[in-house]
């Protein structure tokens, strides 16, 4: 559906951010990115829909094929009428607006009243809690909520491929649960694919098909996630247990190298 090959990104001409990133997302499936702060998982993300430009951002190297469509220079209007939507970090709403005017937003590109209709009222059962809330101003709602809302408004827009920007970001062990239960939901019944950037390993790798490690700009660890969630380098380094099954503090595990197989 989505496939990657060896592209660079380069911002305001100067500042090279991907260097050579290569990955696939197969129909159907959920896919994970992982990685730390500044890996360049947002940057890829934006790469794949469009919103380079805004940032002086472009992709200098390689090609994005989605639905073997080259897109890498394609507007990112054009991108979301073909079926790929990001969901933004930061929960980005229009504030003013109530929660249902929001929803309704995300389905600017379609012009069929009556599946916009039945499209709200499939999303309010993904979203009980939108379902109550719709008529309240957005600007009000809380972390959880909000990330309810911006996914919501990007299925109205019917997409094929959903890109996630850390979902579980600032949310509490137990709306990260729900929130990603709610997201394989989407996957299973919409048939939906989605690939979900995570700072949250377990979670993601508990809920994907496939992932893929970056760091500086570079995939240099990707596999099946059932695989890479026993990888001792994932468990060392992301979810923070050493080889004896023992938590790590993040003090610790900061101060480690990389061990010379991780990029082999």
């Amino acid at each position: 559906m989505l496939t990657l090959n060896n592209i660079e990104v380069v911002y305001s001409d100067v500042i090279l951010v991907l260097k050579g990133v290569s990955l696939v997302v197969e129909p159907g499936t959920i896919v994970t990115l992982l990685g730390a702060n500044g890996a360049g998982k947002t940057t890829a993300l934006k790469a794949m829909s469009g919103l380079l430009k805004s940032e002086l951002g472009k992709v200098t190297d390689g090609s994005i094929e989605f639905e073997g469509t080259r897109i890498d220079r394609k507007d990112a209007e054009e991108i979301v009428r073909m079926g790929m939507v990001q969901v933004m970090e930061g929960r980005p709403l229009f504030e003013q607006l109530t929660v249902e005017e929001n929803i309704r937003v995300g389905a600017y590109s379609r012009n069929d009243a009556a599946g916009i209709r039945s499209d709200m009222e499939e999303i309010y059962h993904y979203f009980p809690i939108l379902a109550r809330m719709r008529h309240q101003v957005s600007g009000y709602l809380s972390g959880g909520e909000r990330q309810m809302l911006v996914m919501a408004r990007g299925l109205m827009a019917r997409p094929k491929l959903m890109l996630l920007d850390e979902p579980s970001l600032g949310l509490s062990p137990g709306l990260v649960k729900e929130i990603f239960k709610i997201i394989q939901r989407i996957n299973q019944e919409r048939k939906t694919s989605i690939l979900v950037v995570e700072q949250n390993a377990f979670i993601a790798l508990s809920i994907s098909d496939y992932a893929y490690v970056m760091e500086n700009g570079r995939i240099v660890l990707d596999g099946p996630s059932a695989k890479l969630k026993e990888n001792e380098d994932i468990k060392e380094f992301y979810l923070g247990l050493s080889q004896l099954g023992k938590r790590k503090s993040f003090k610790e595990v900061k101060h480690y190298r990389r061990r010379k197989r991780w990029l082999s």
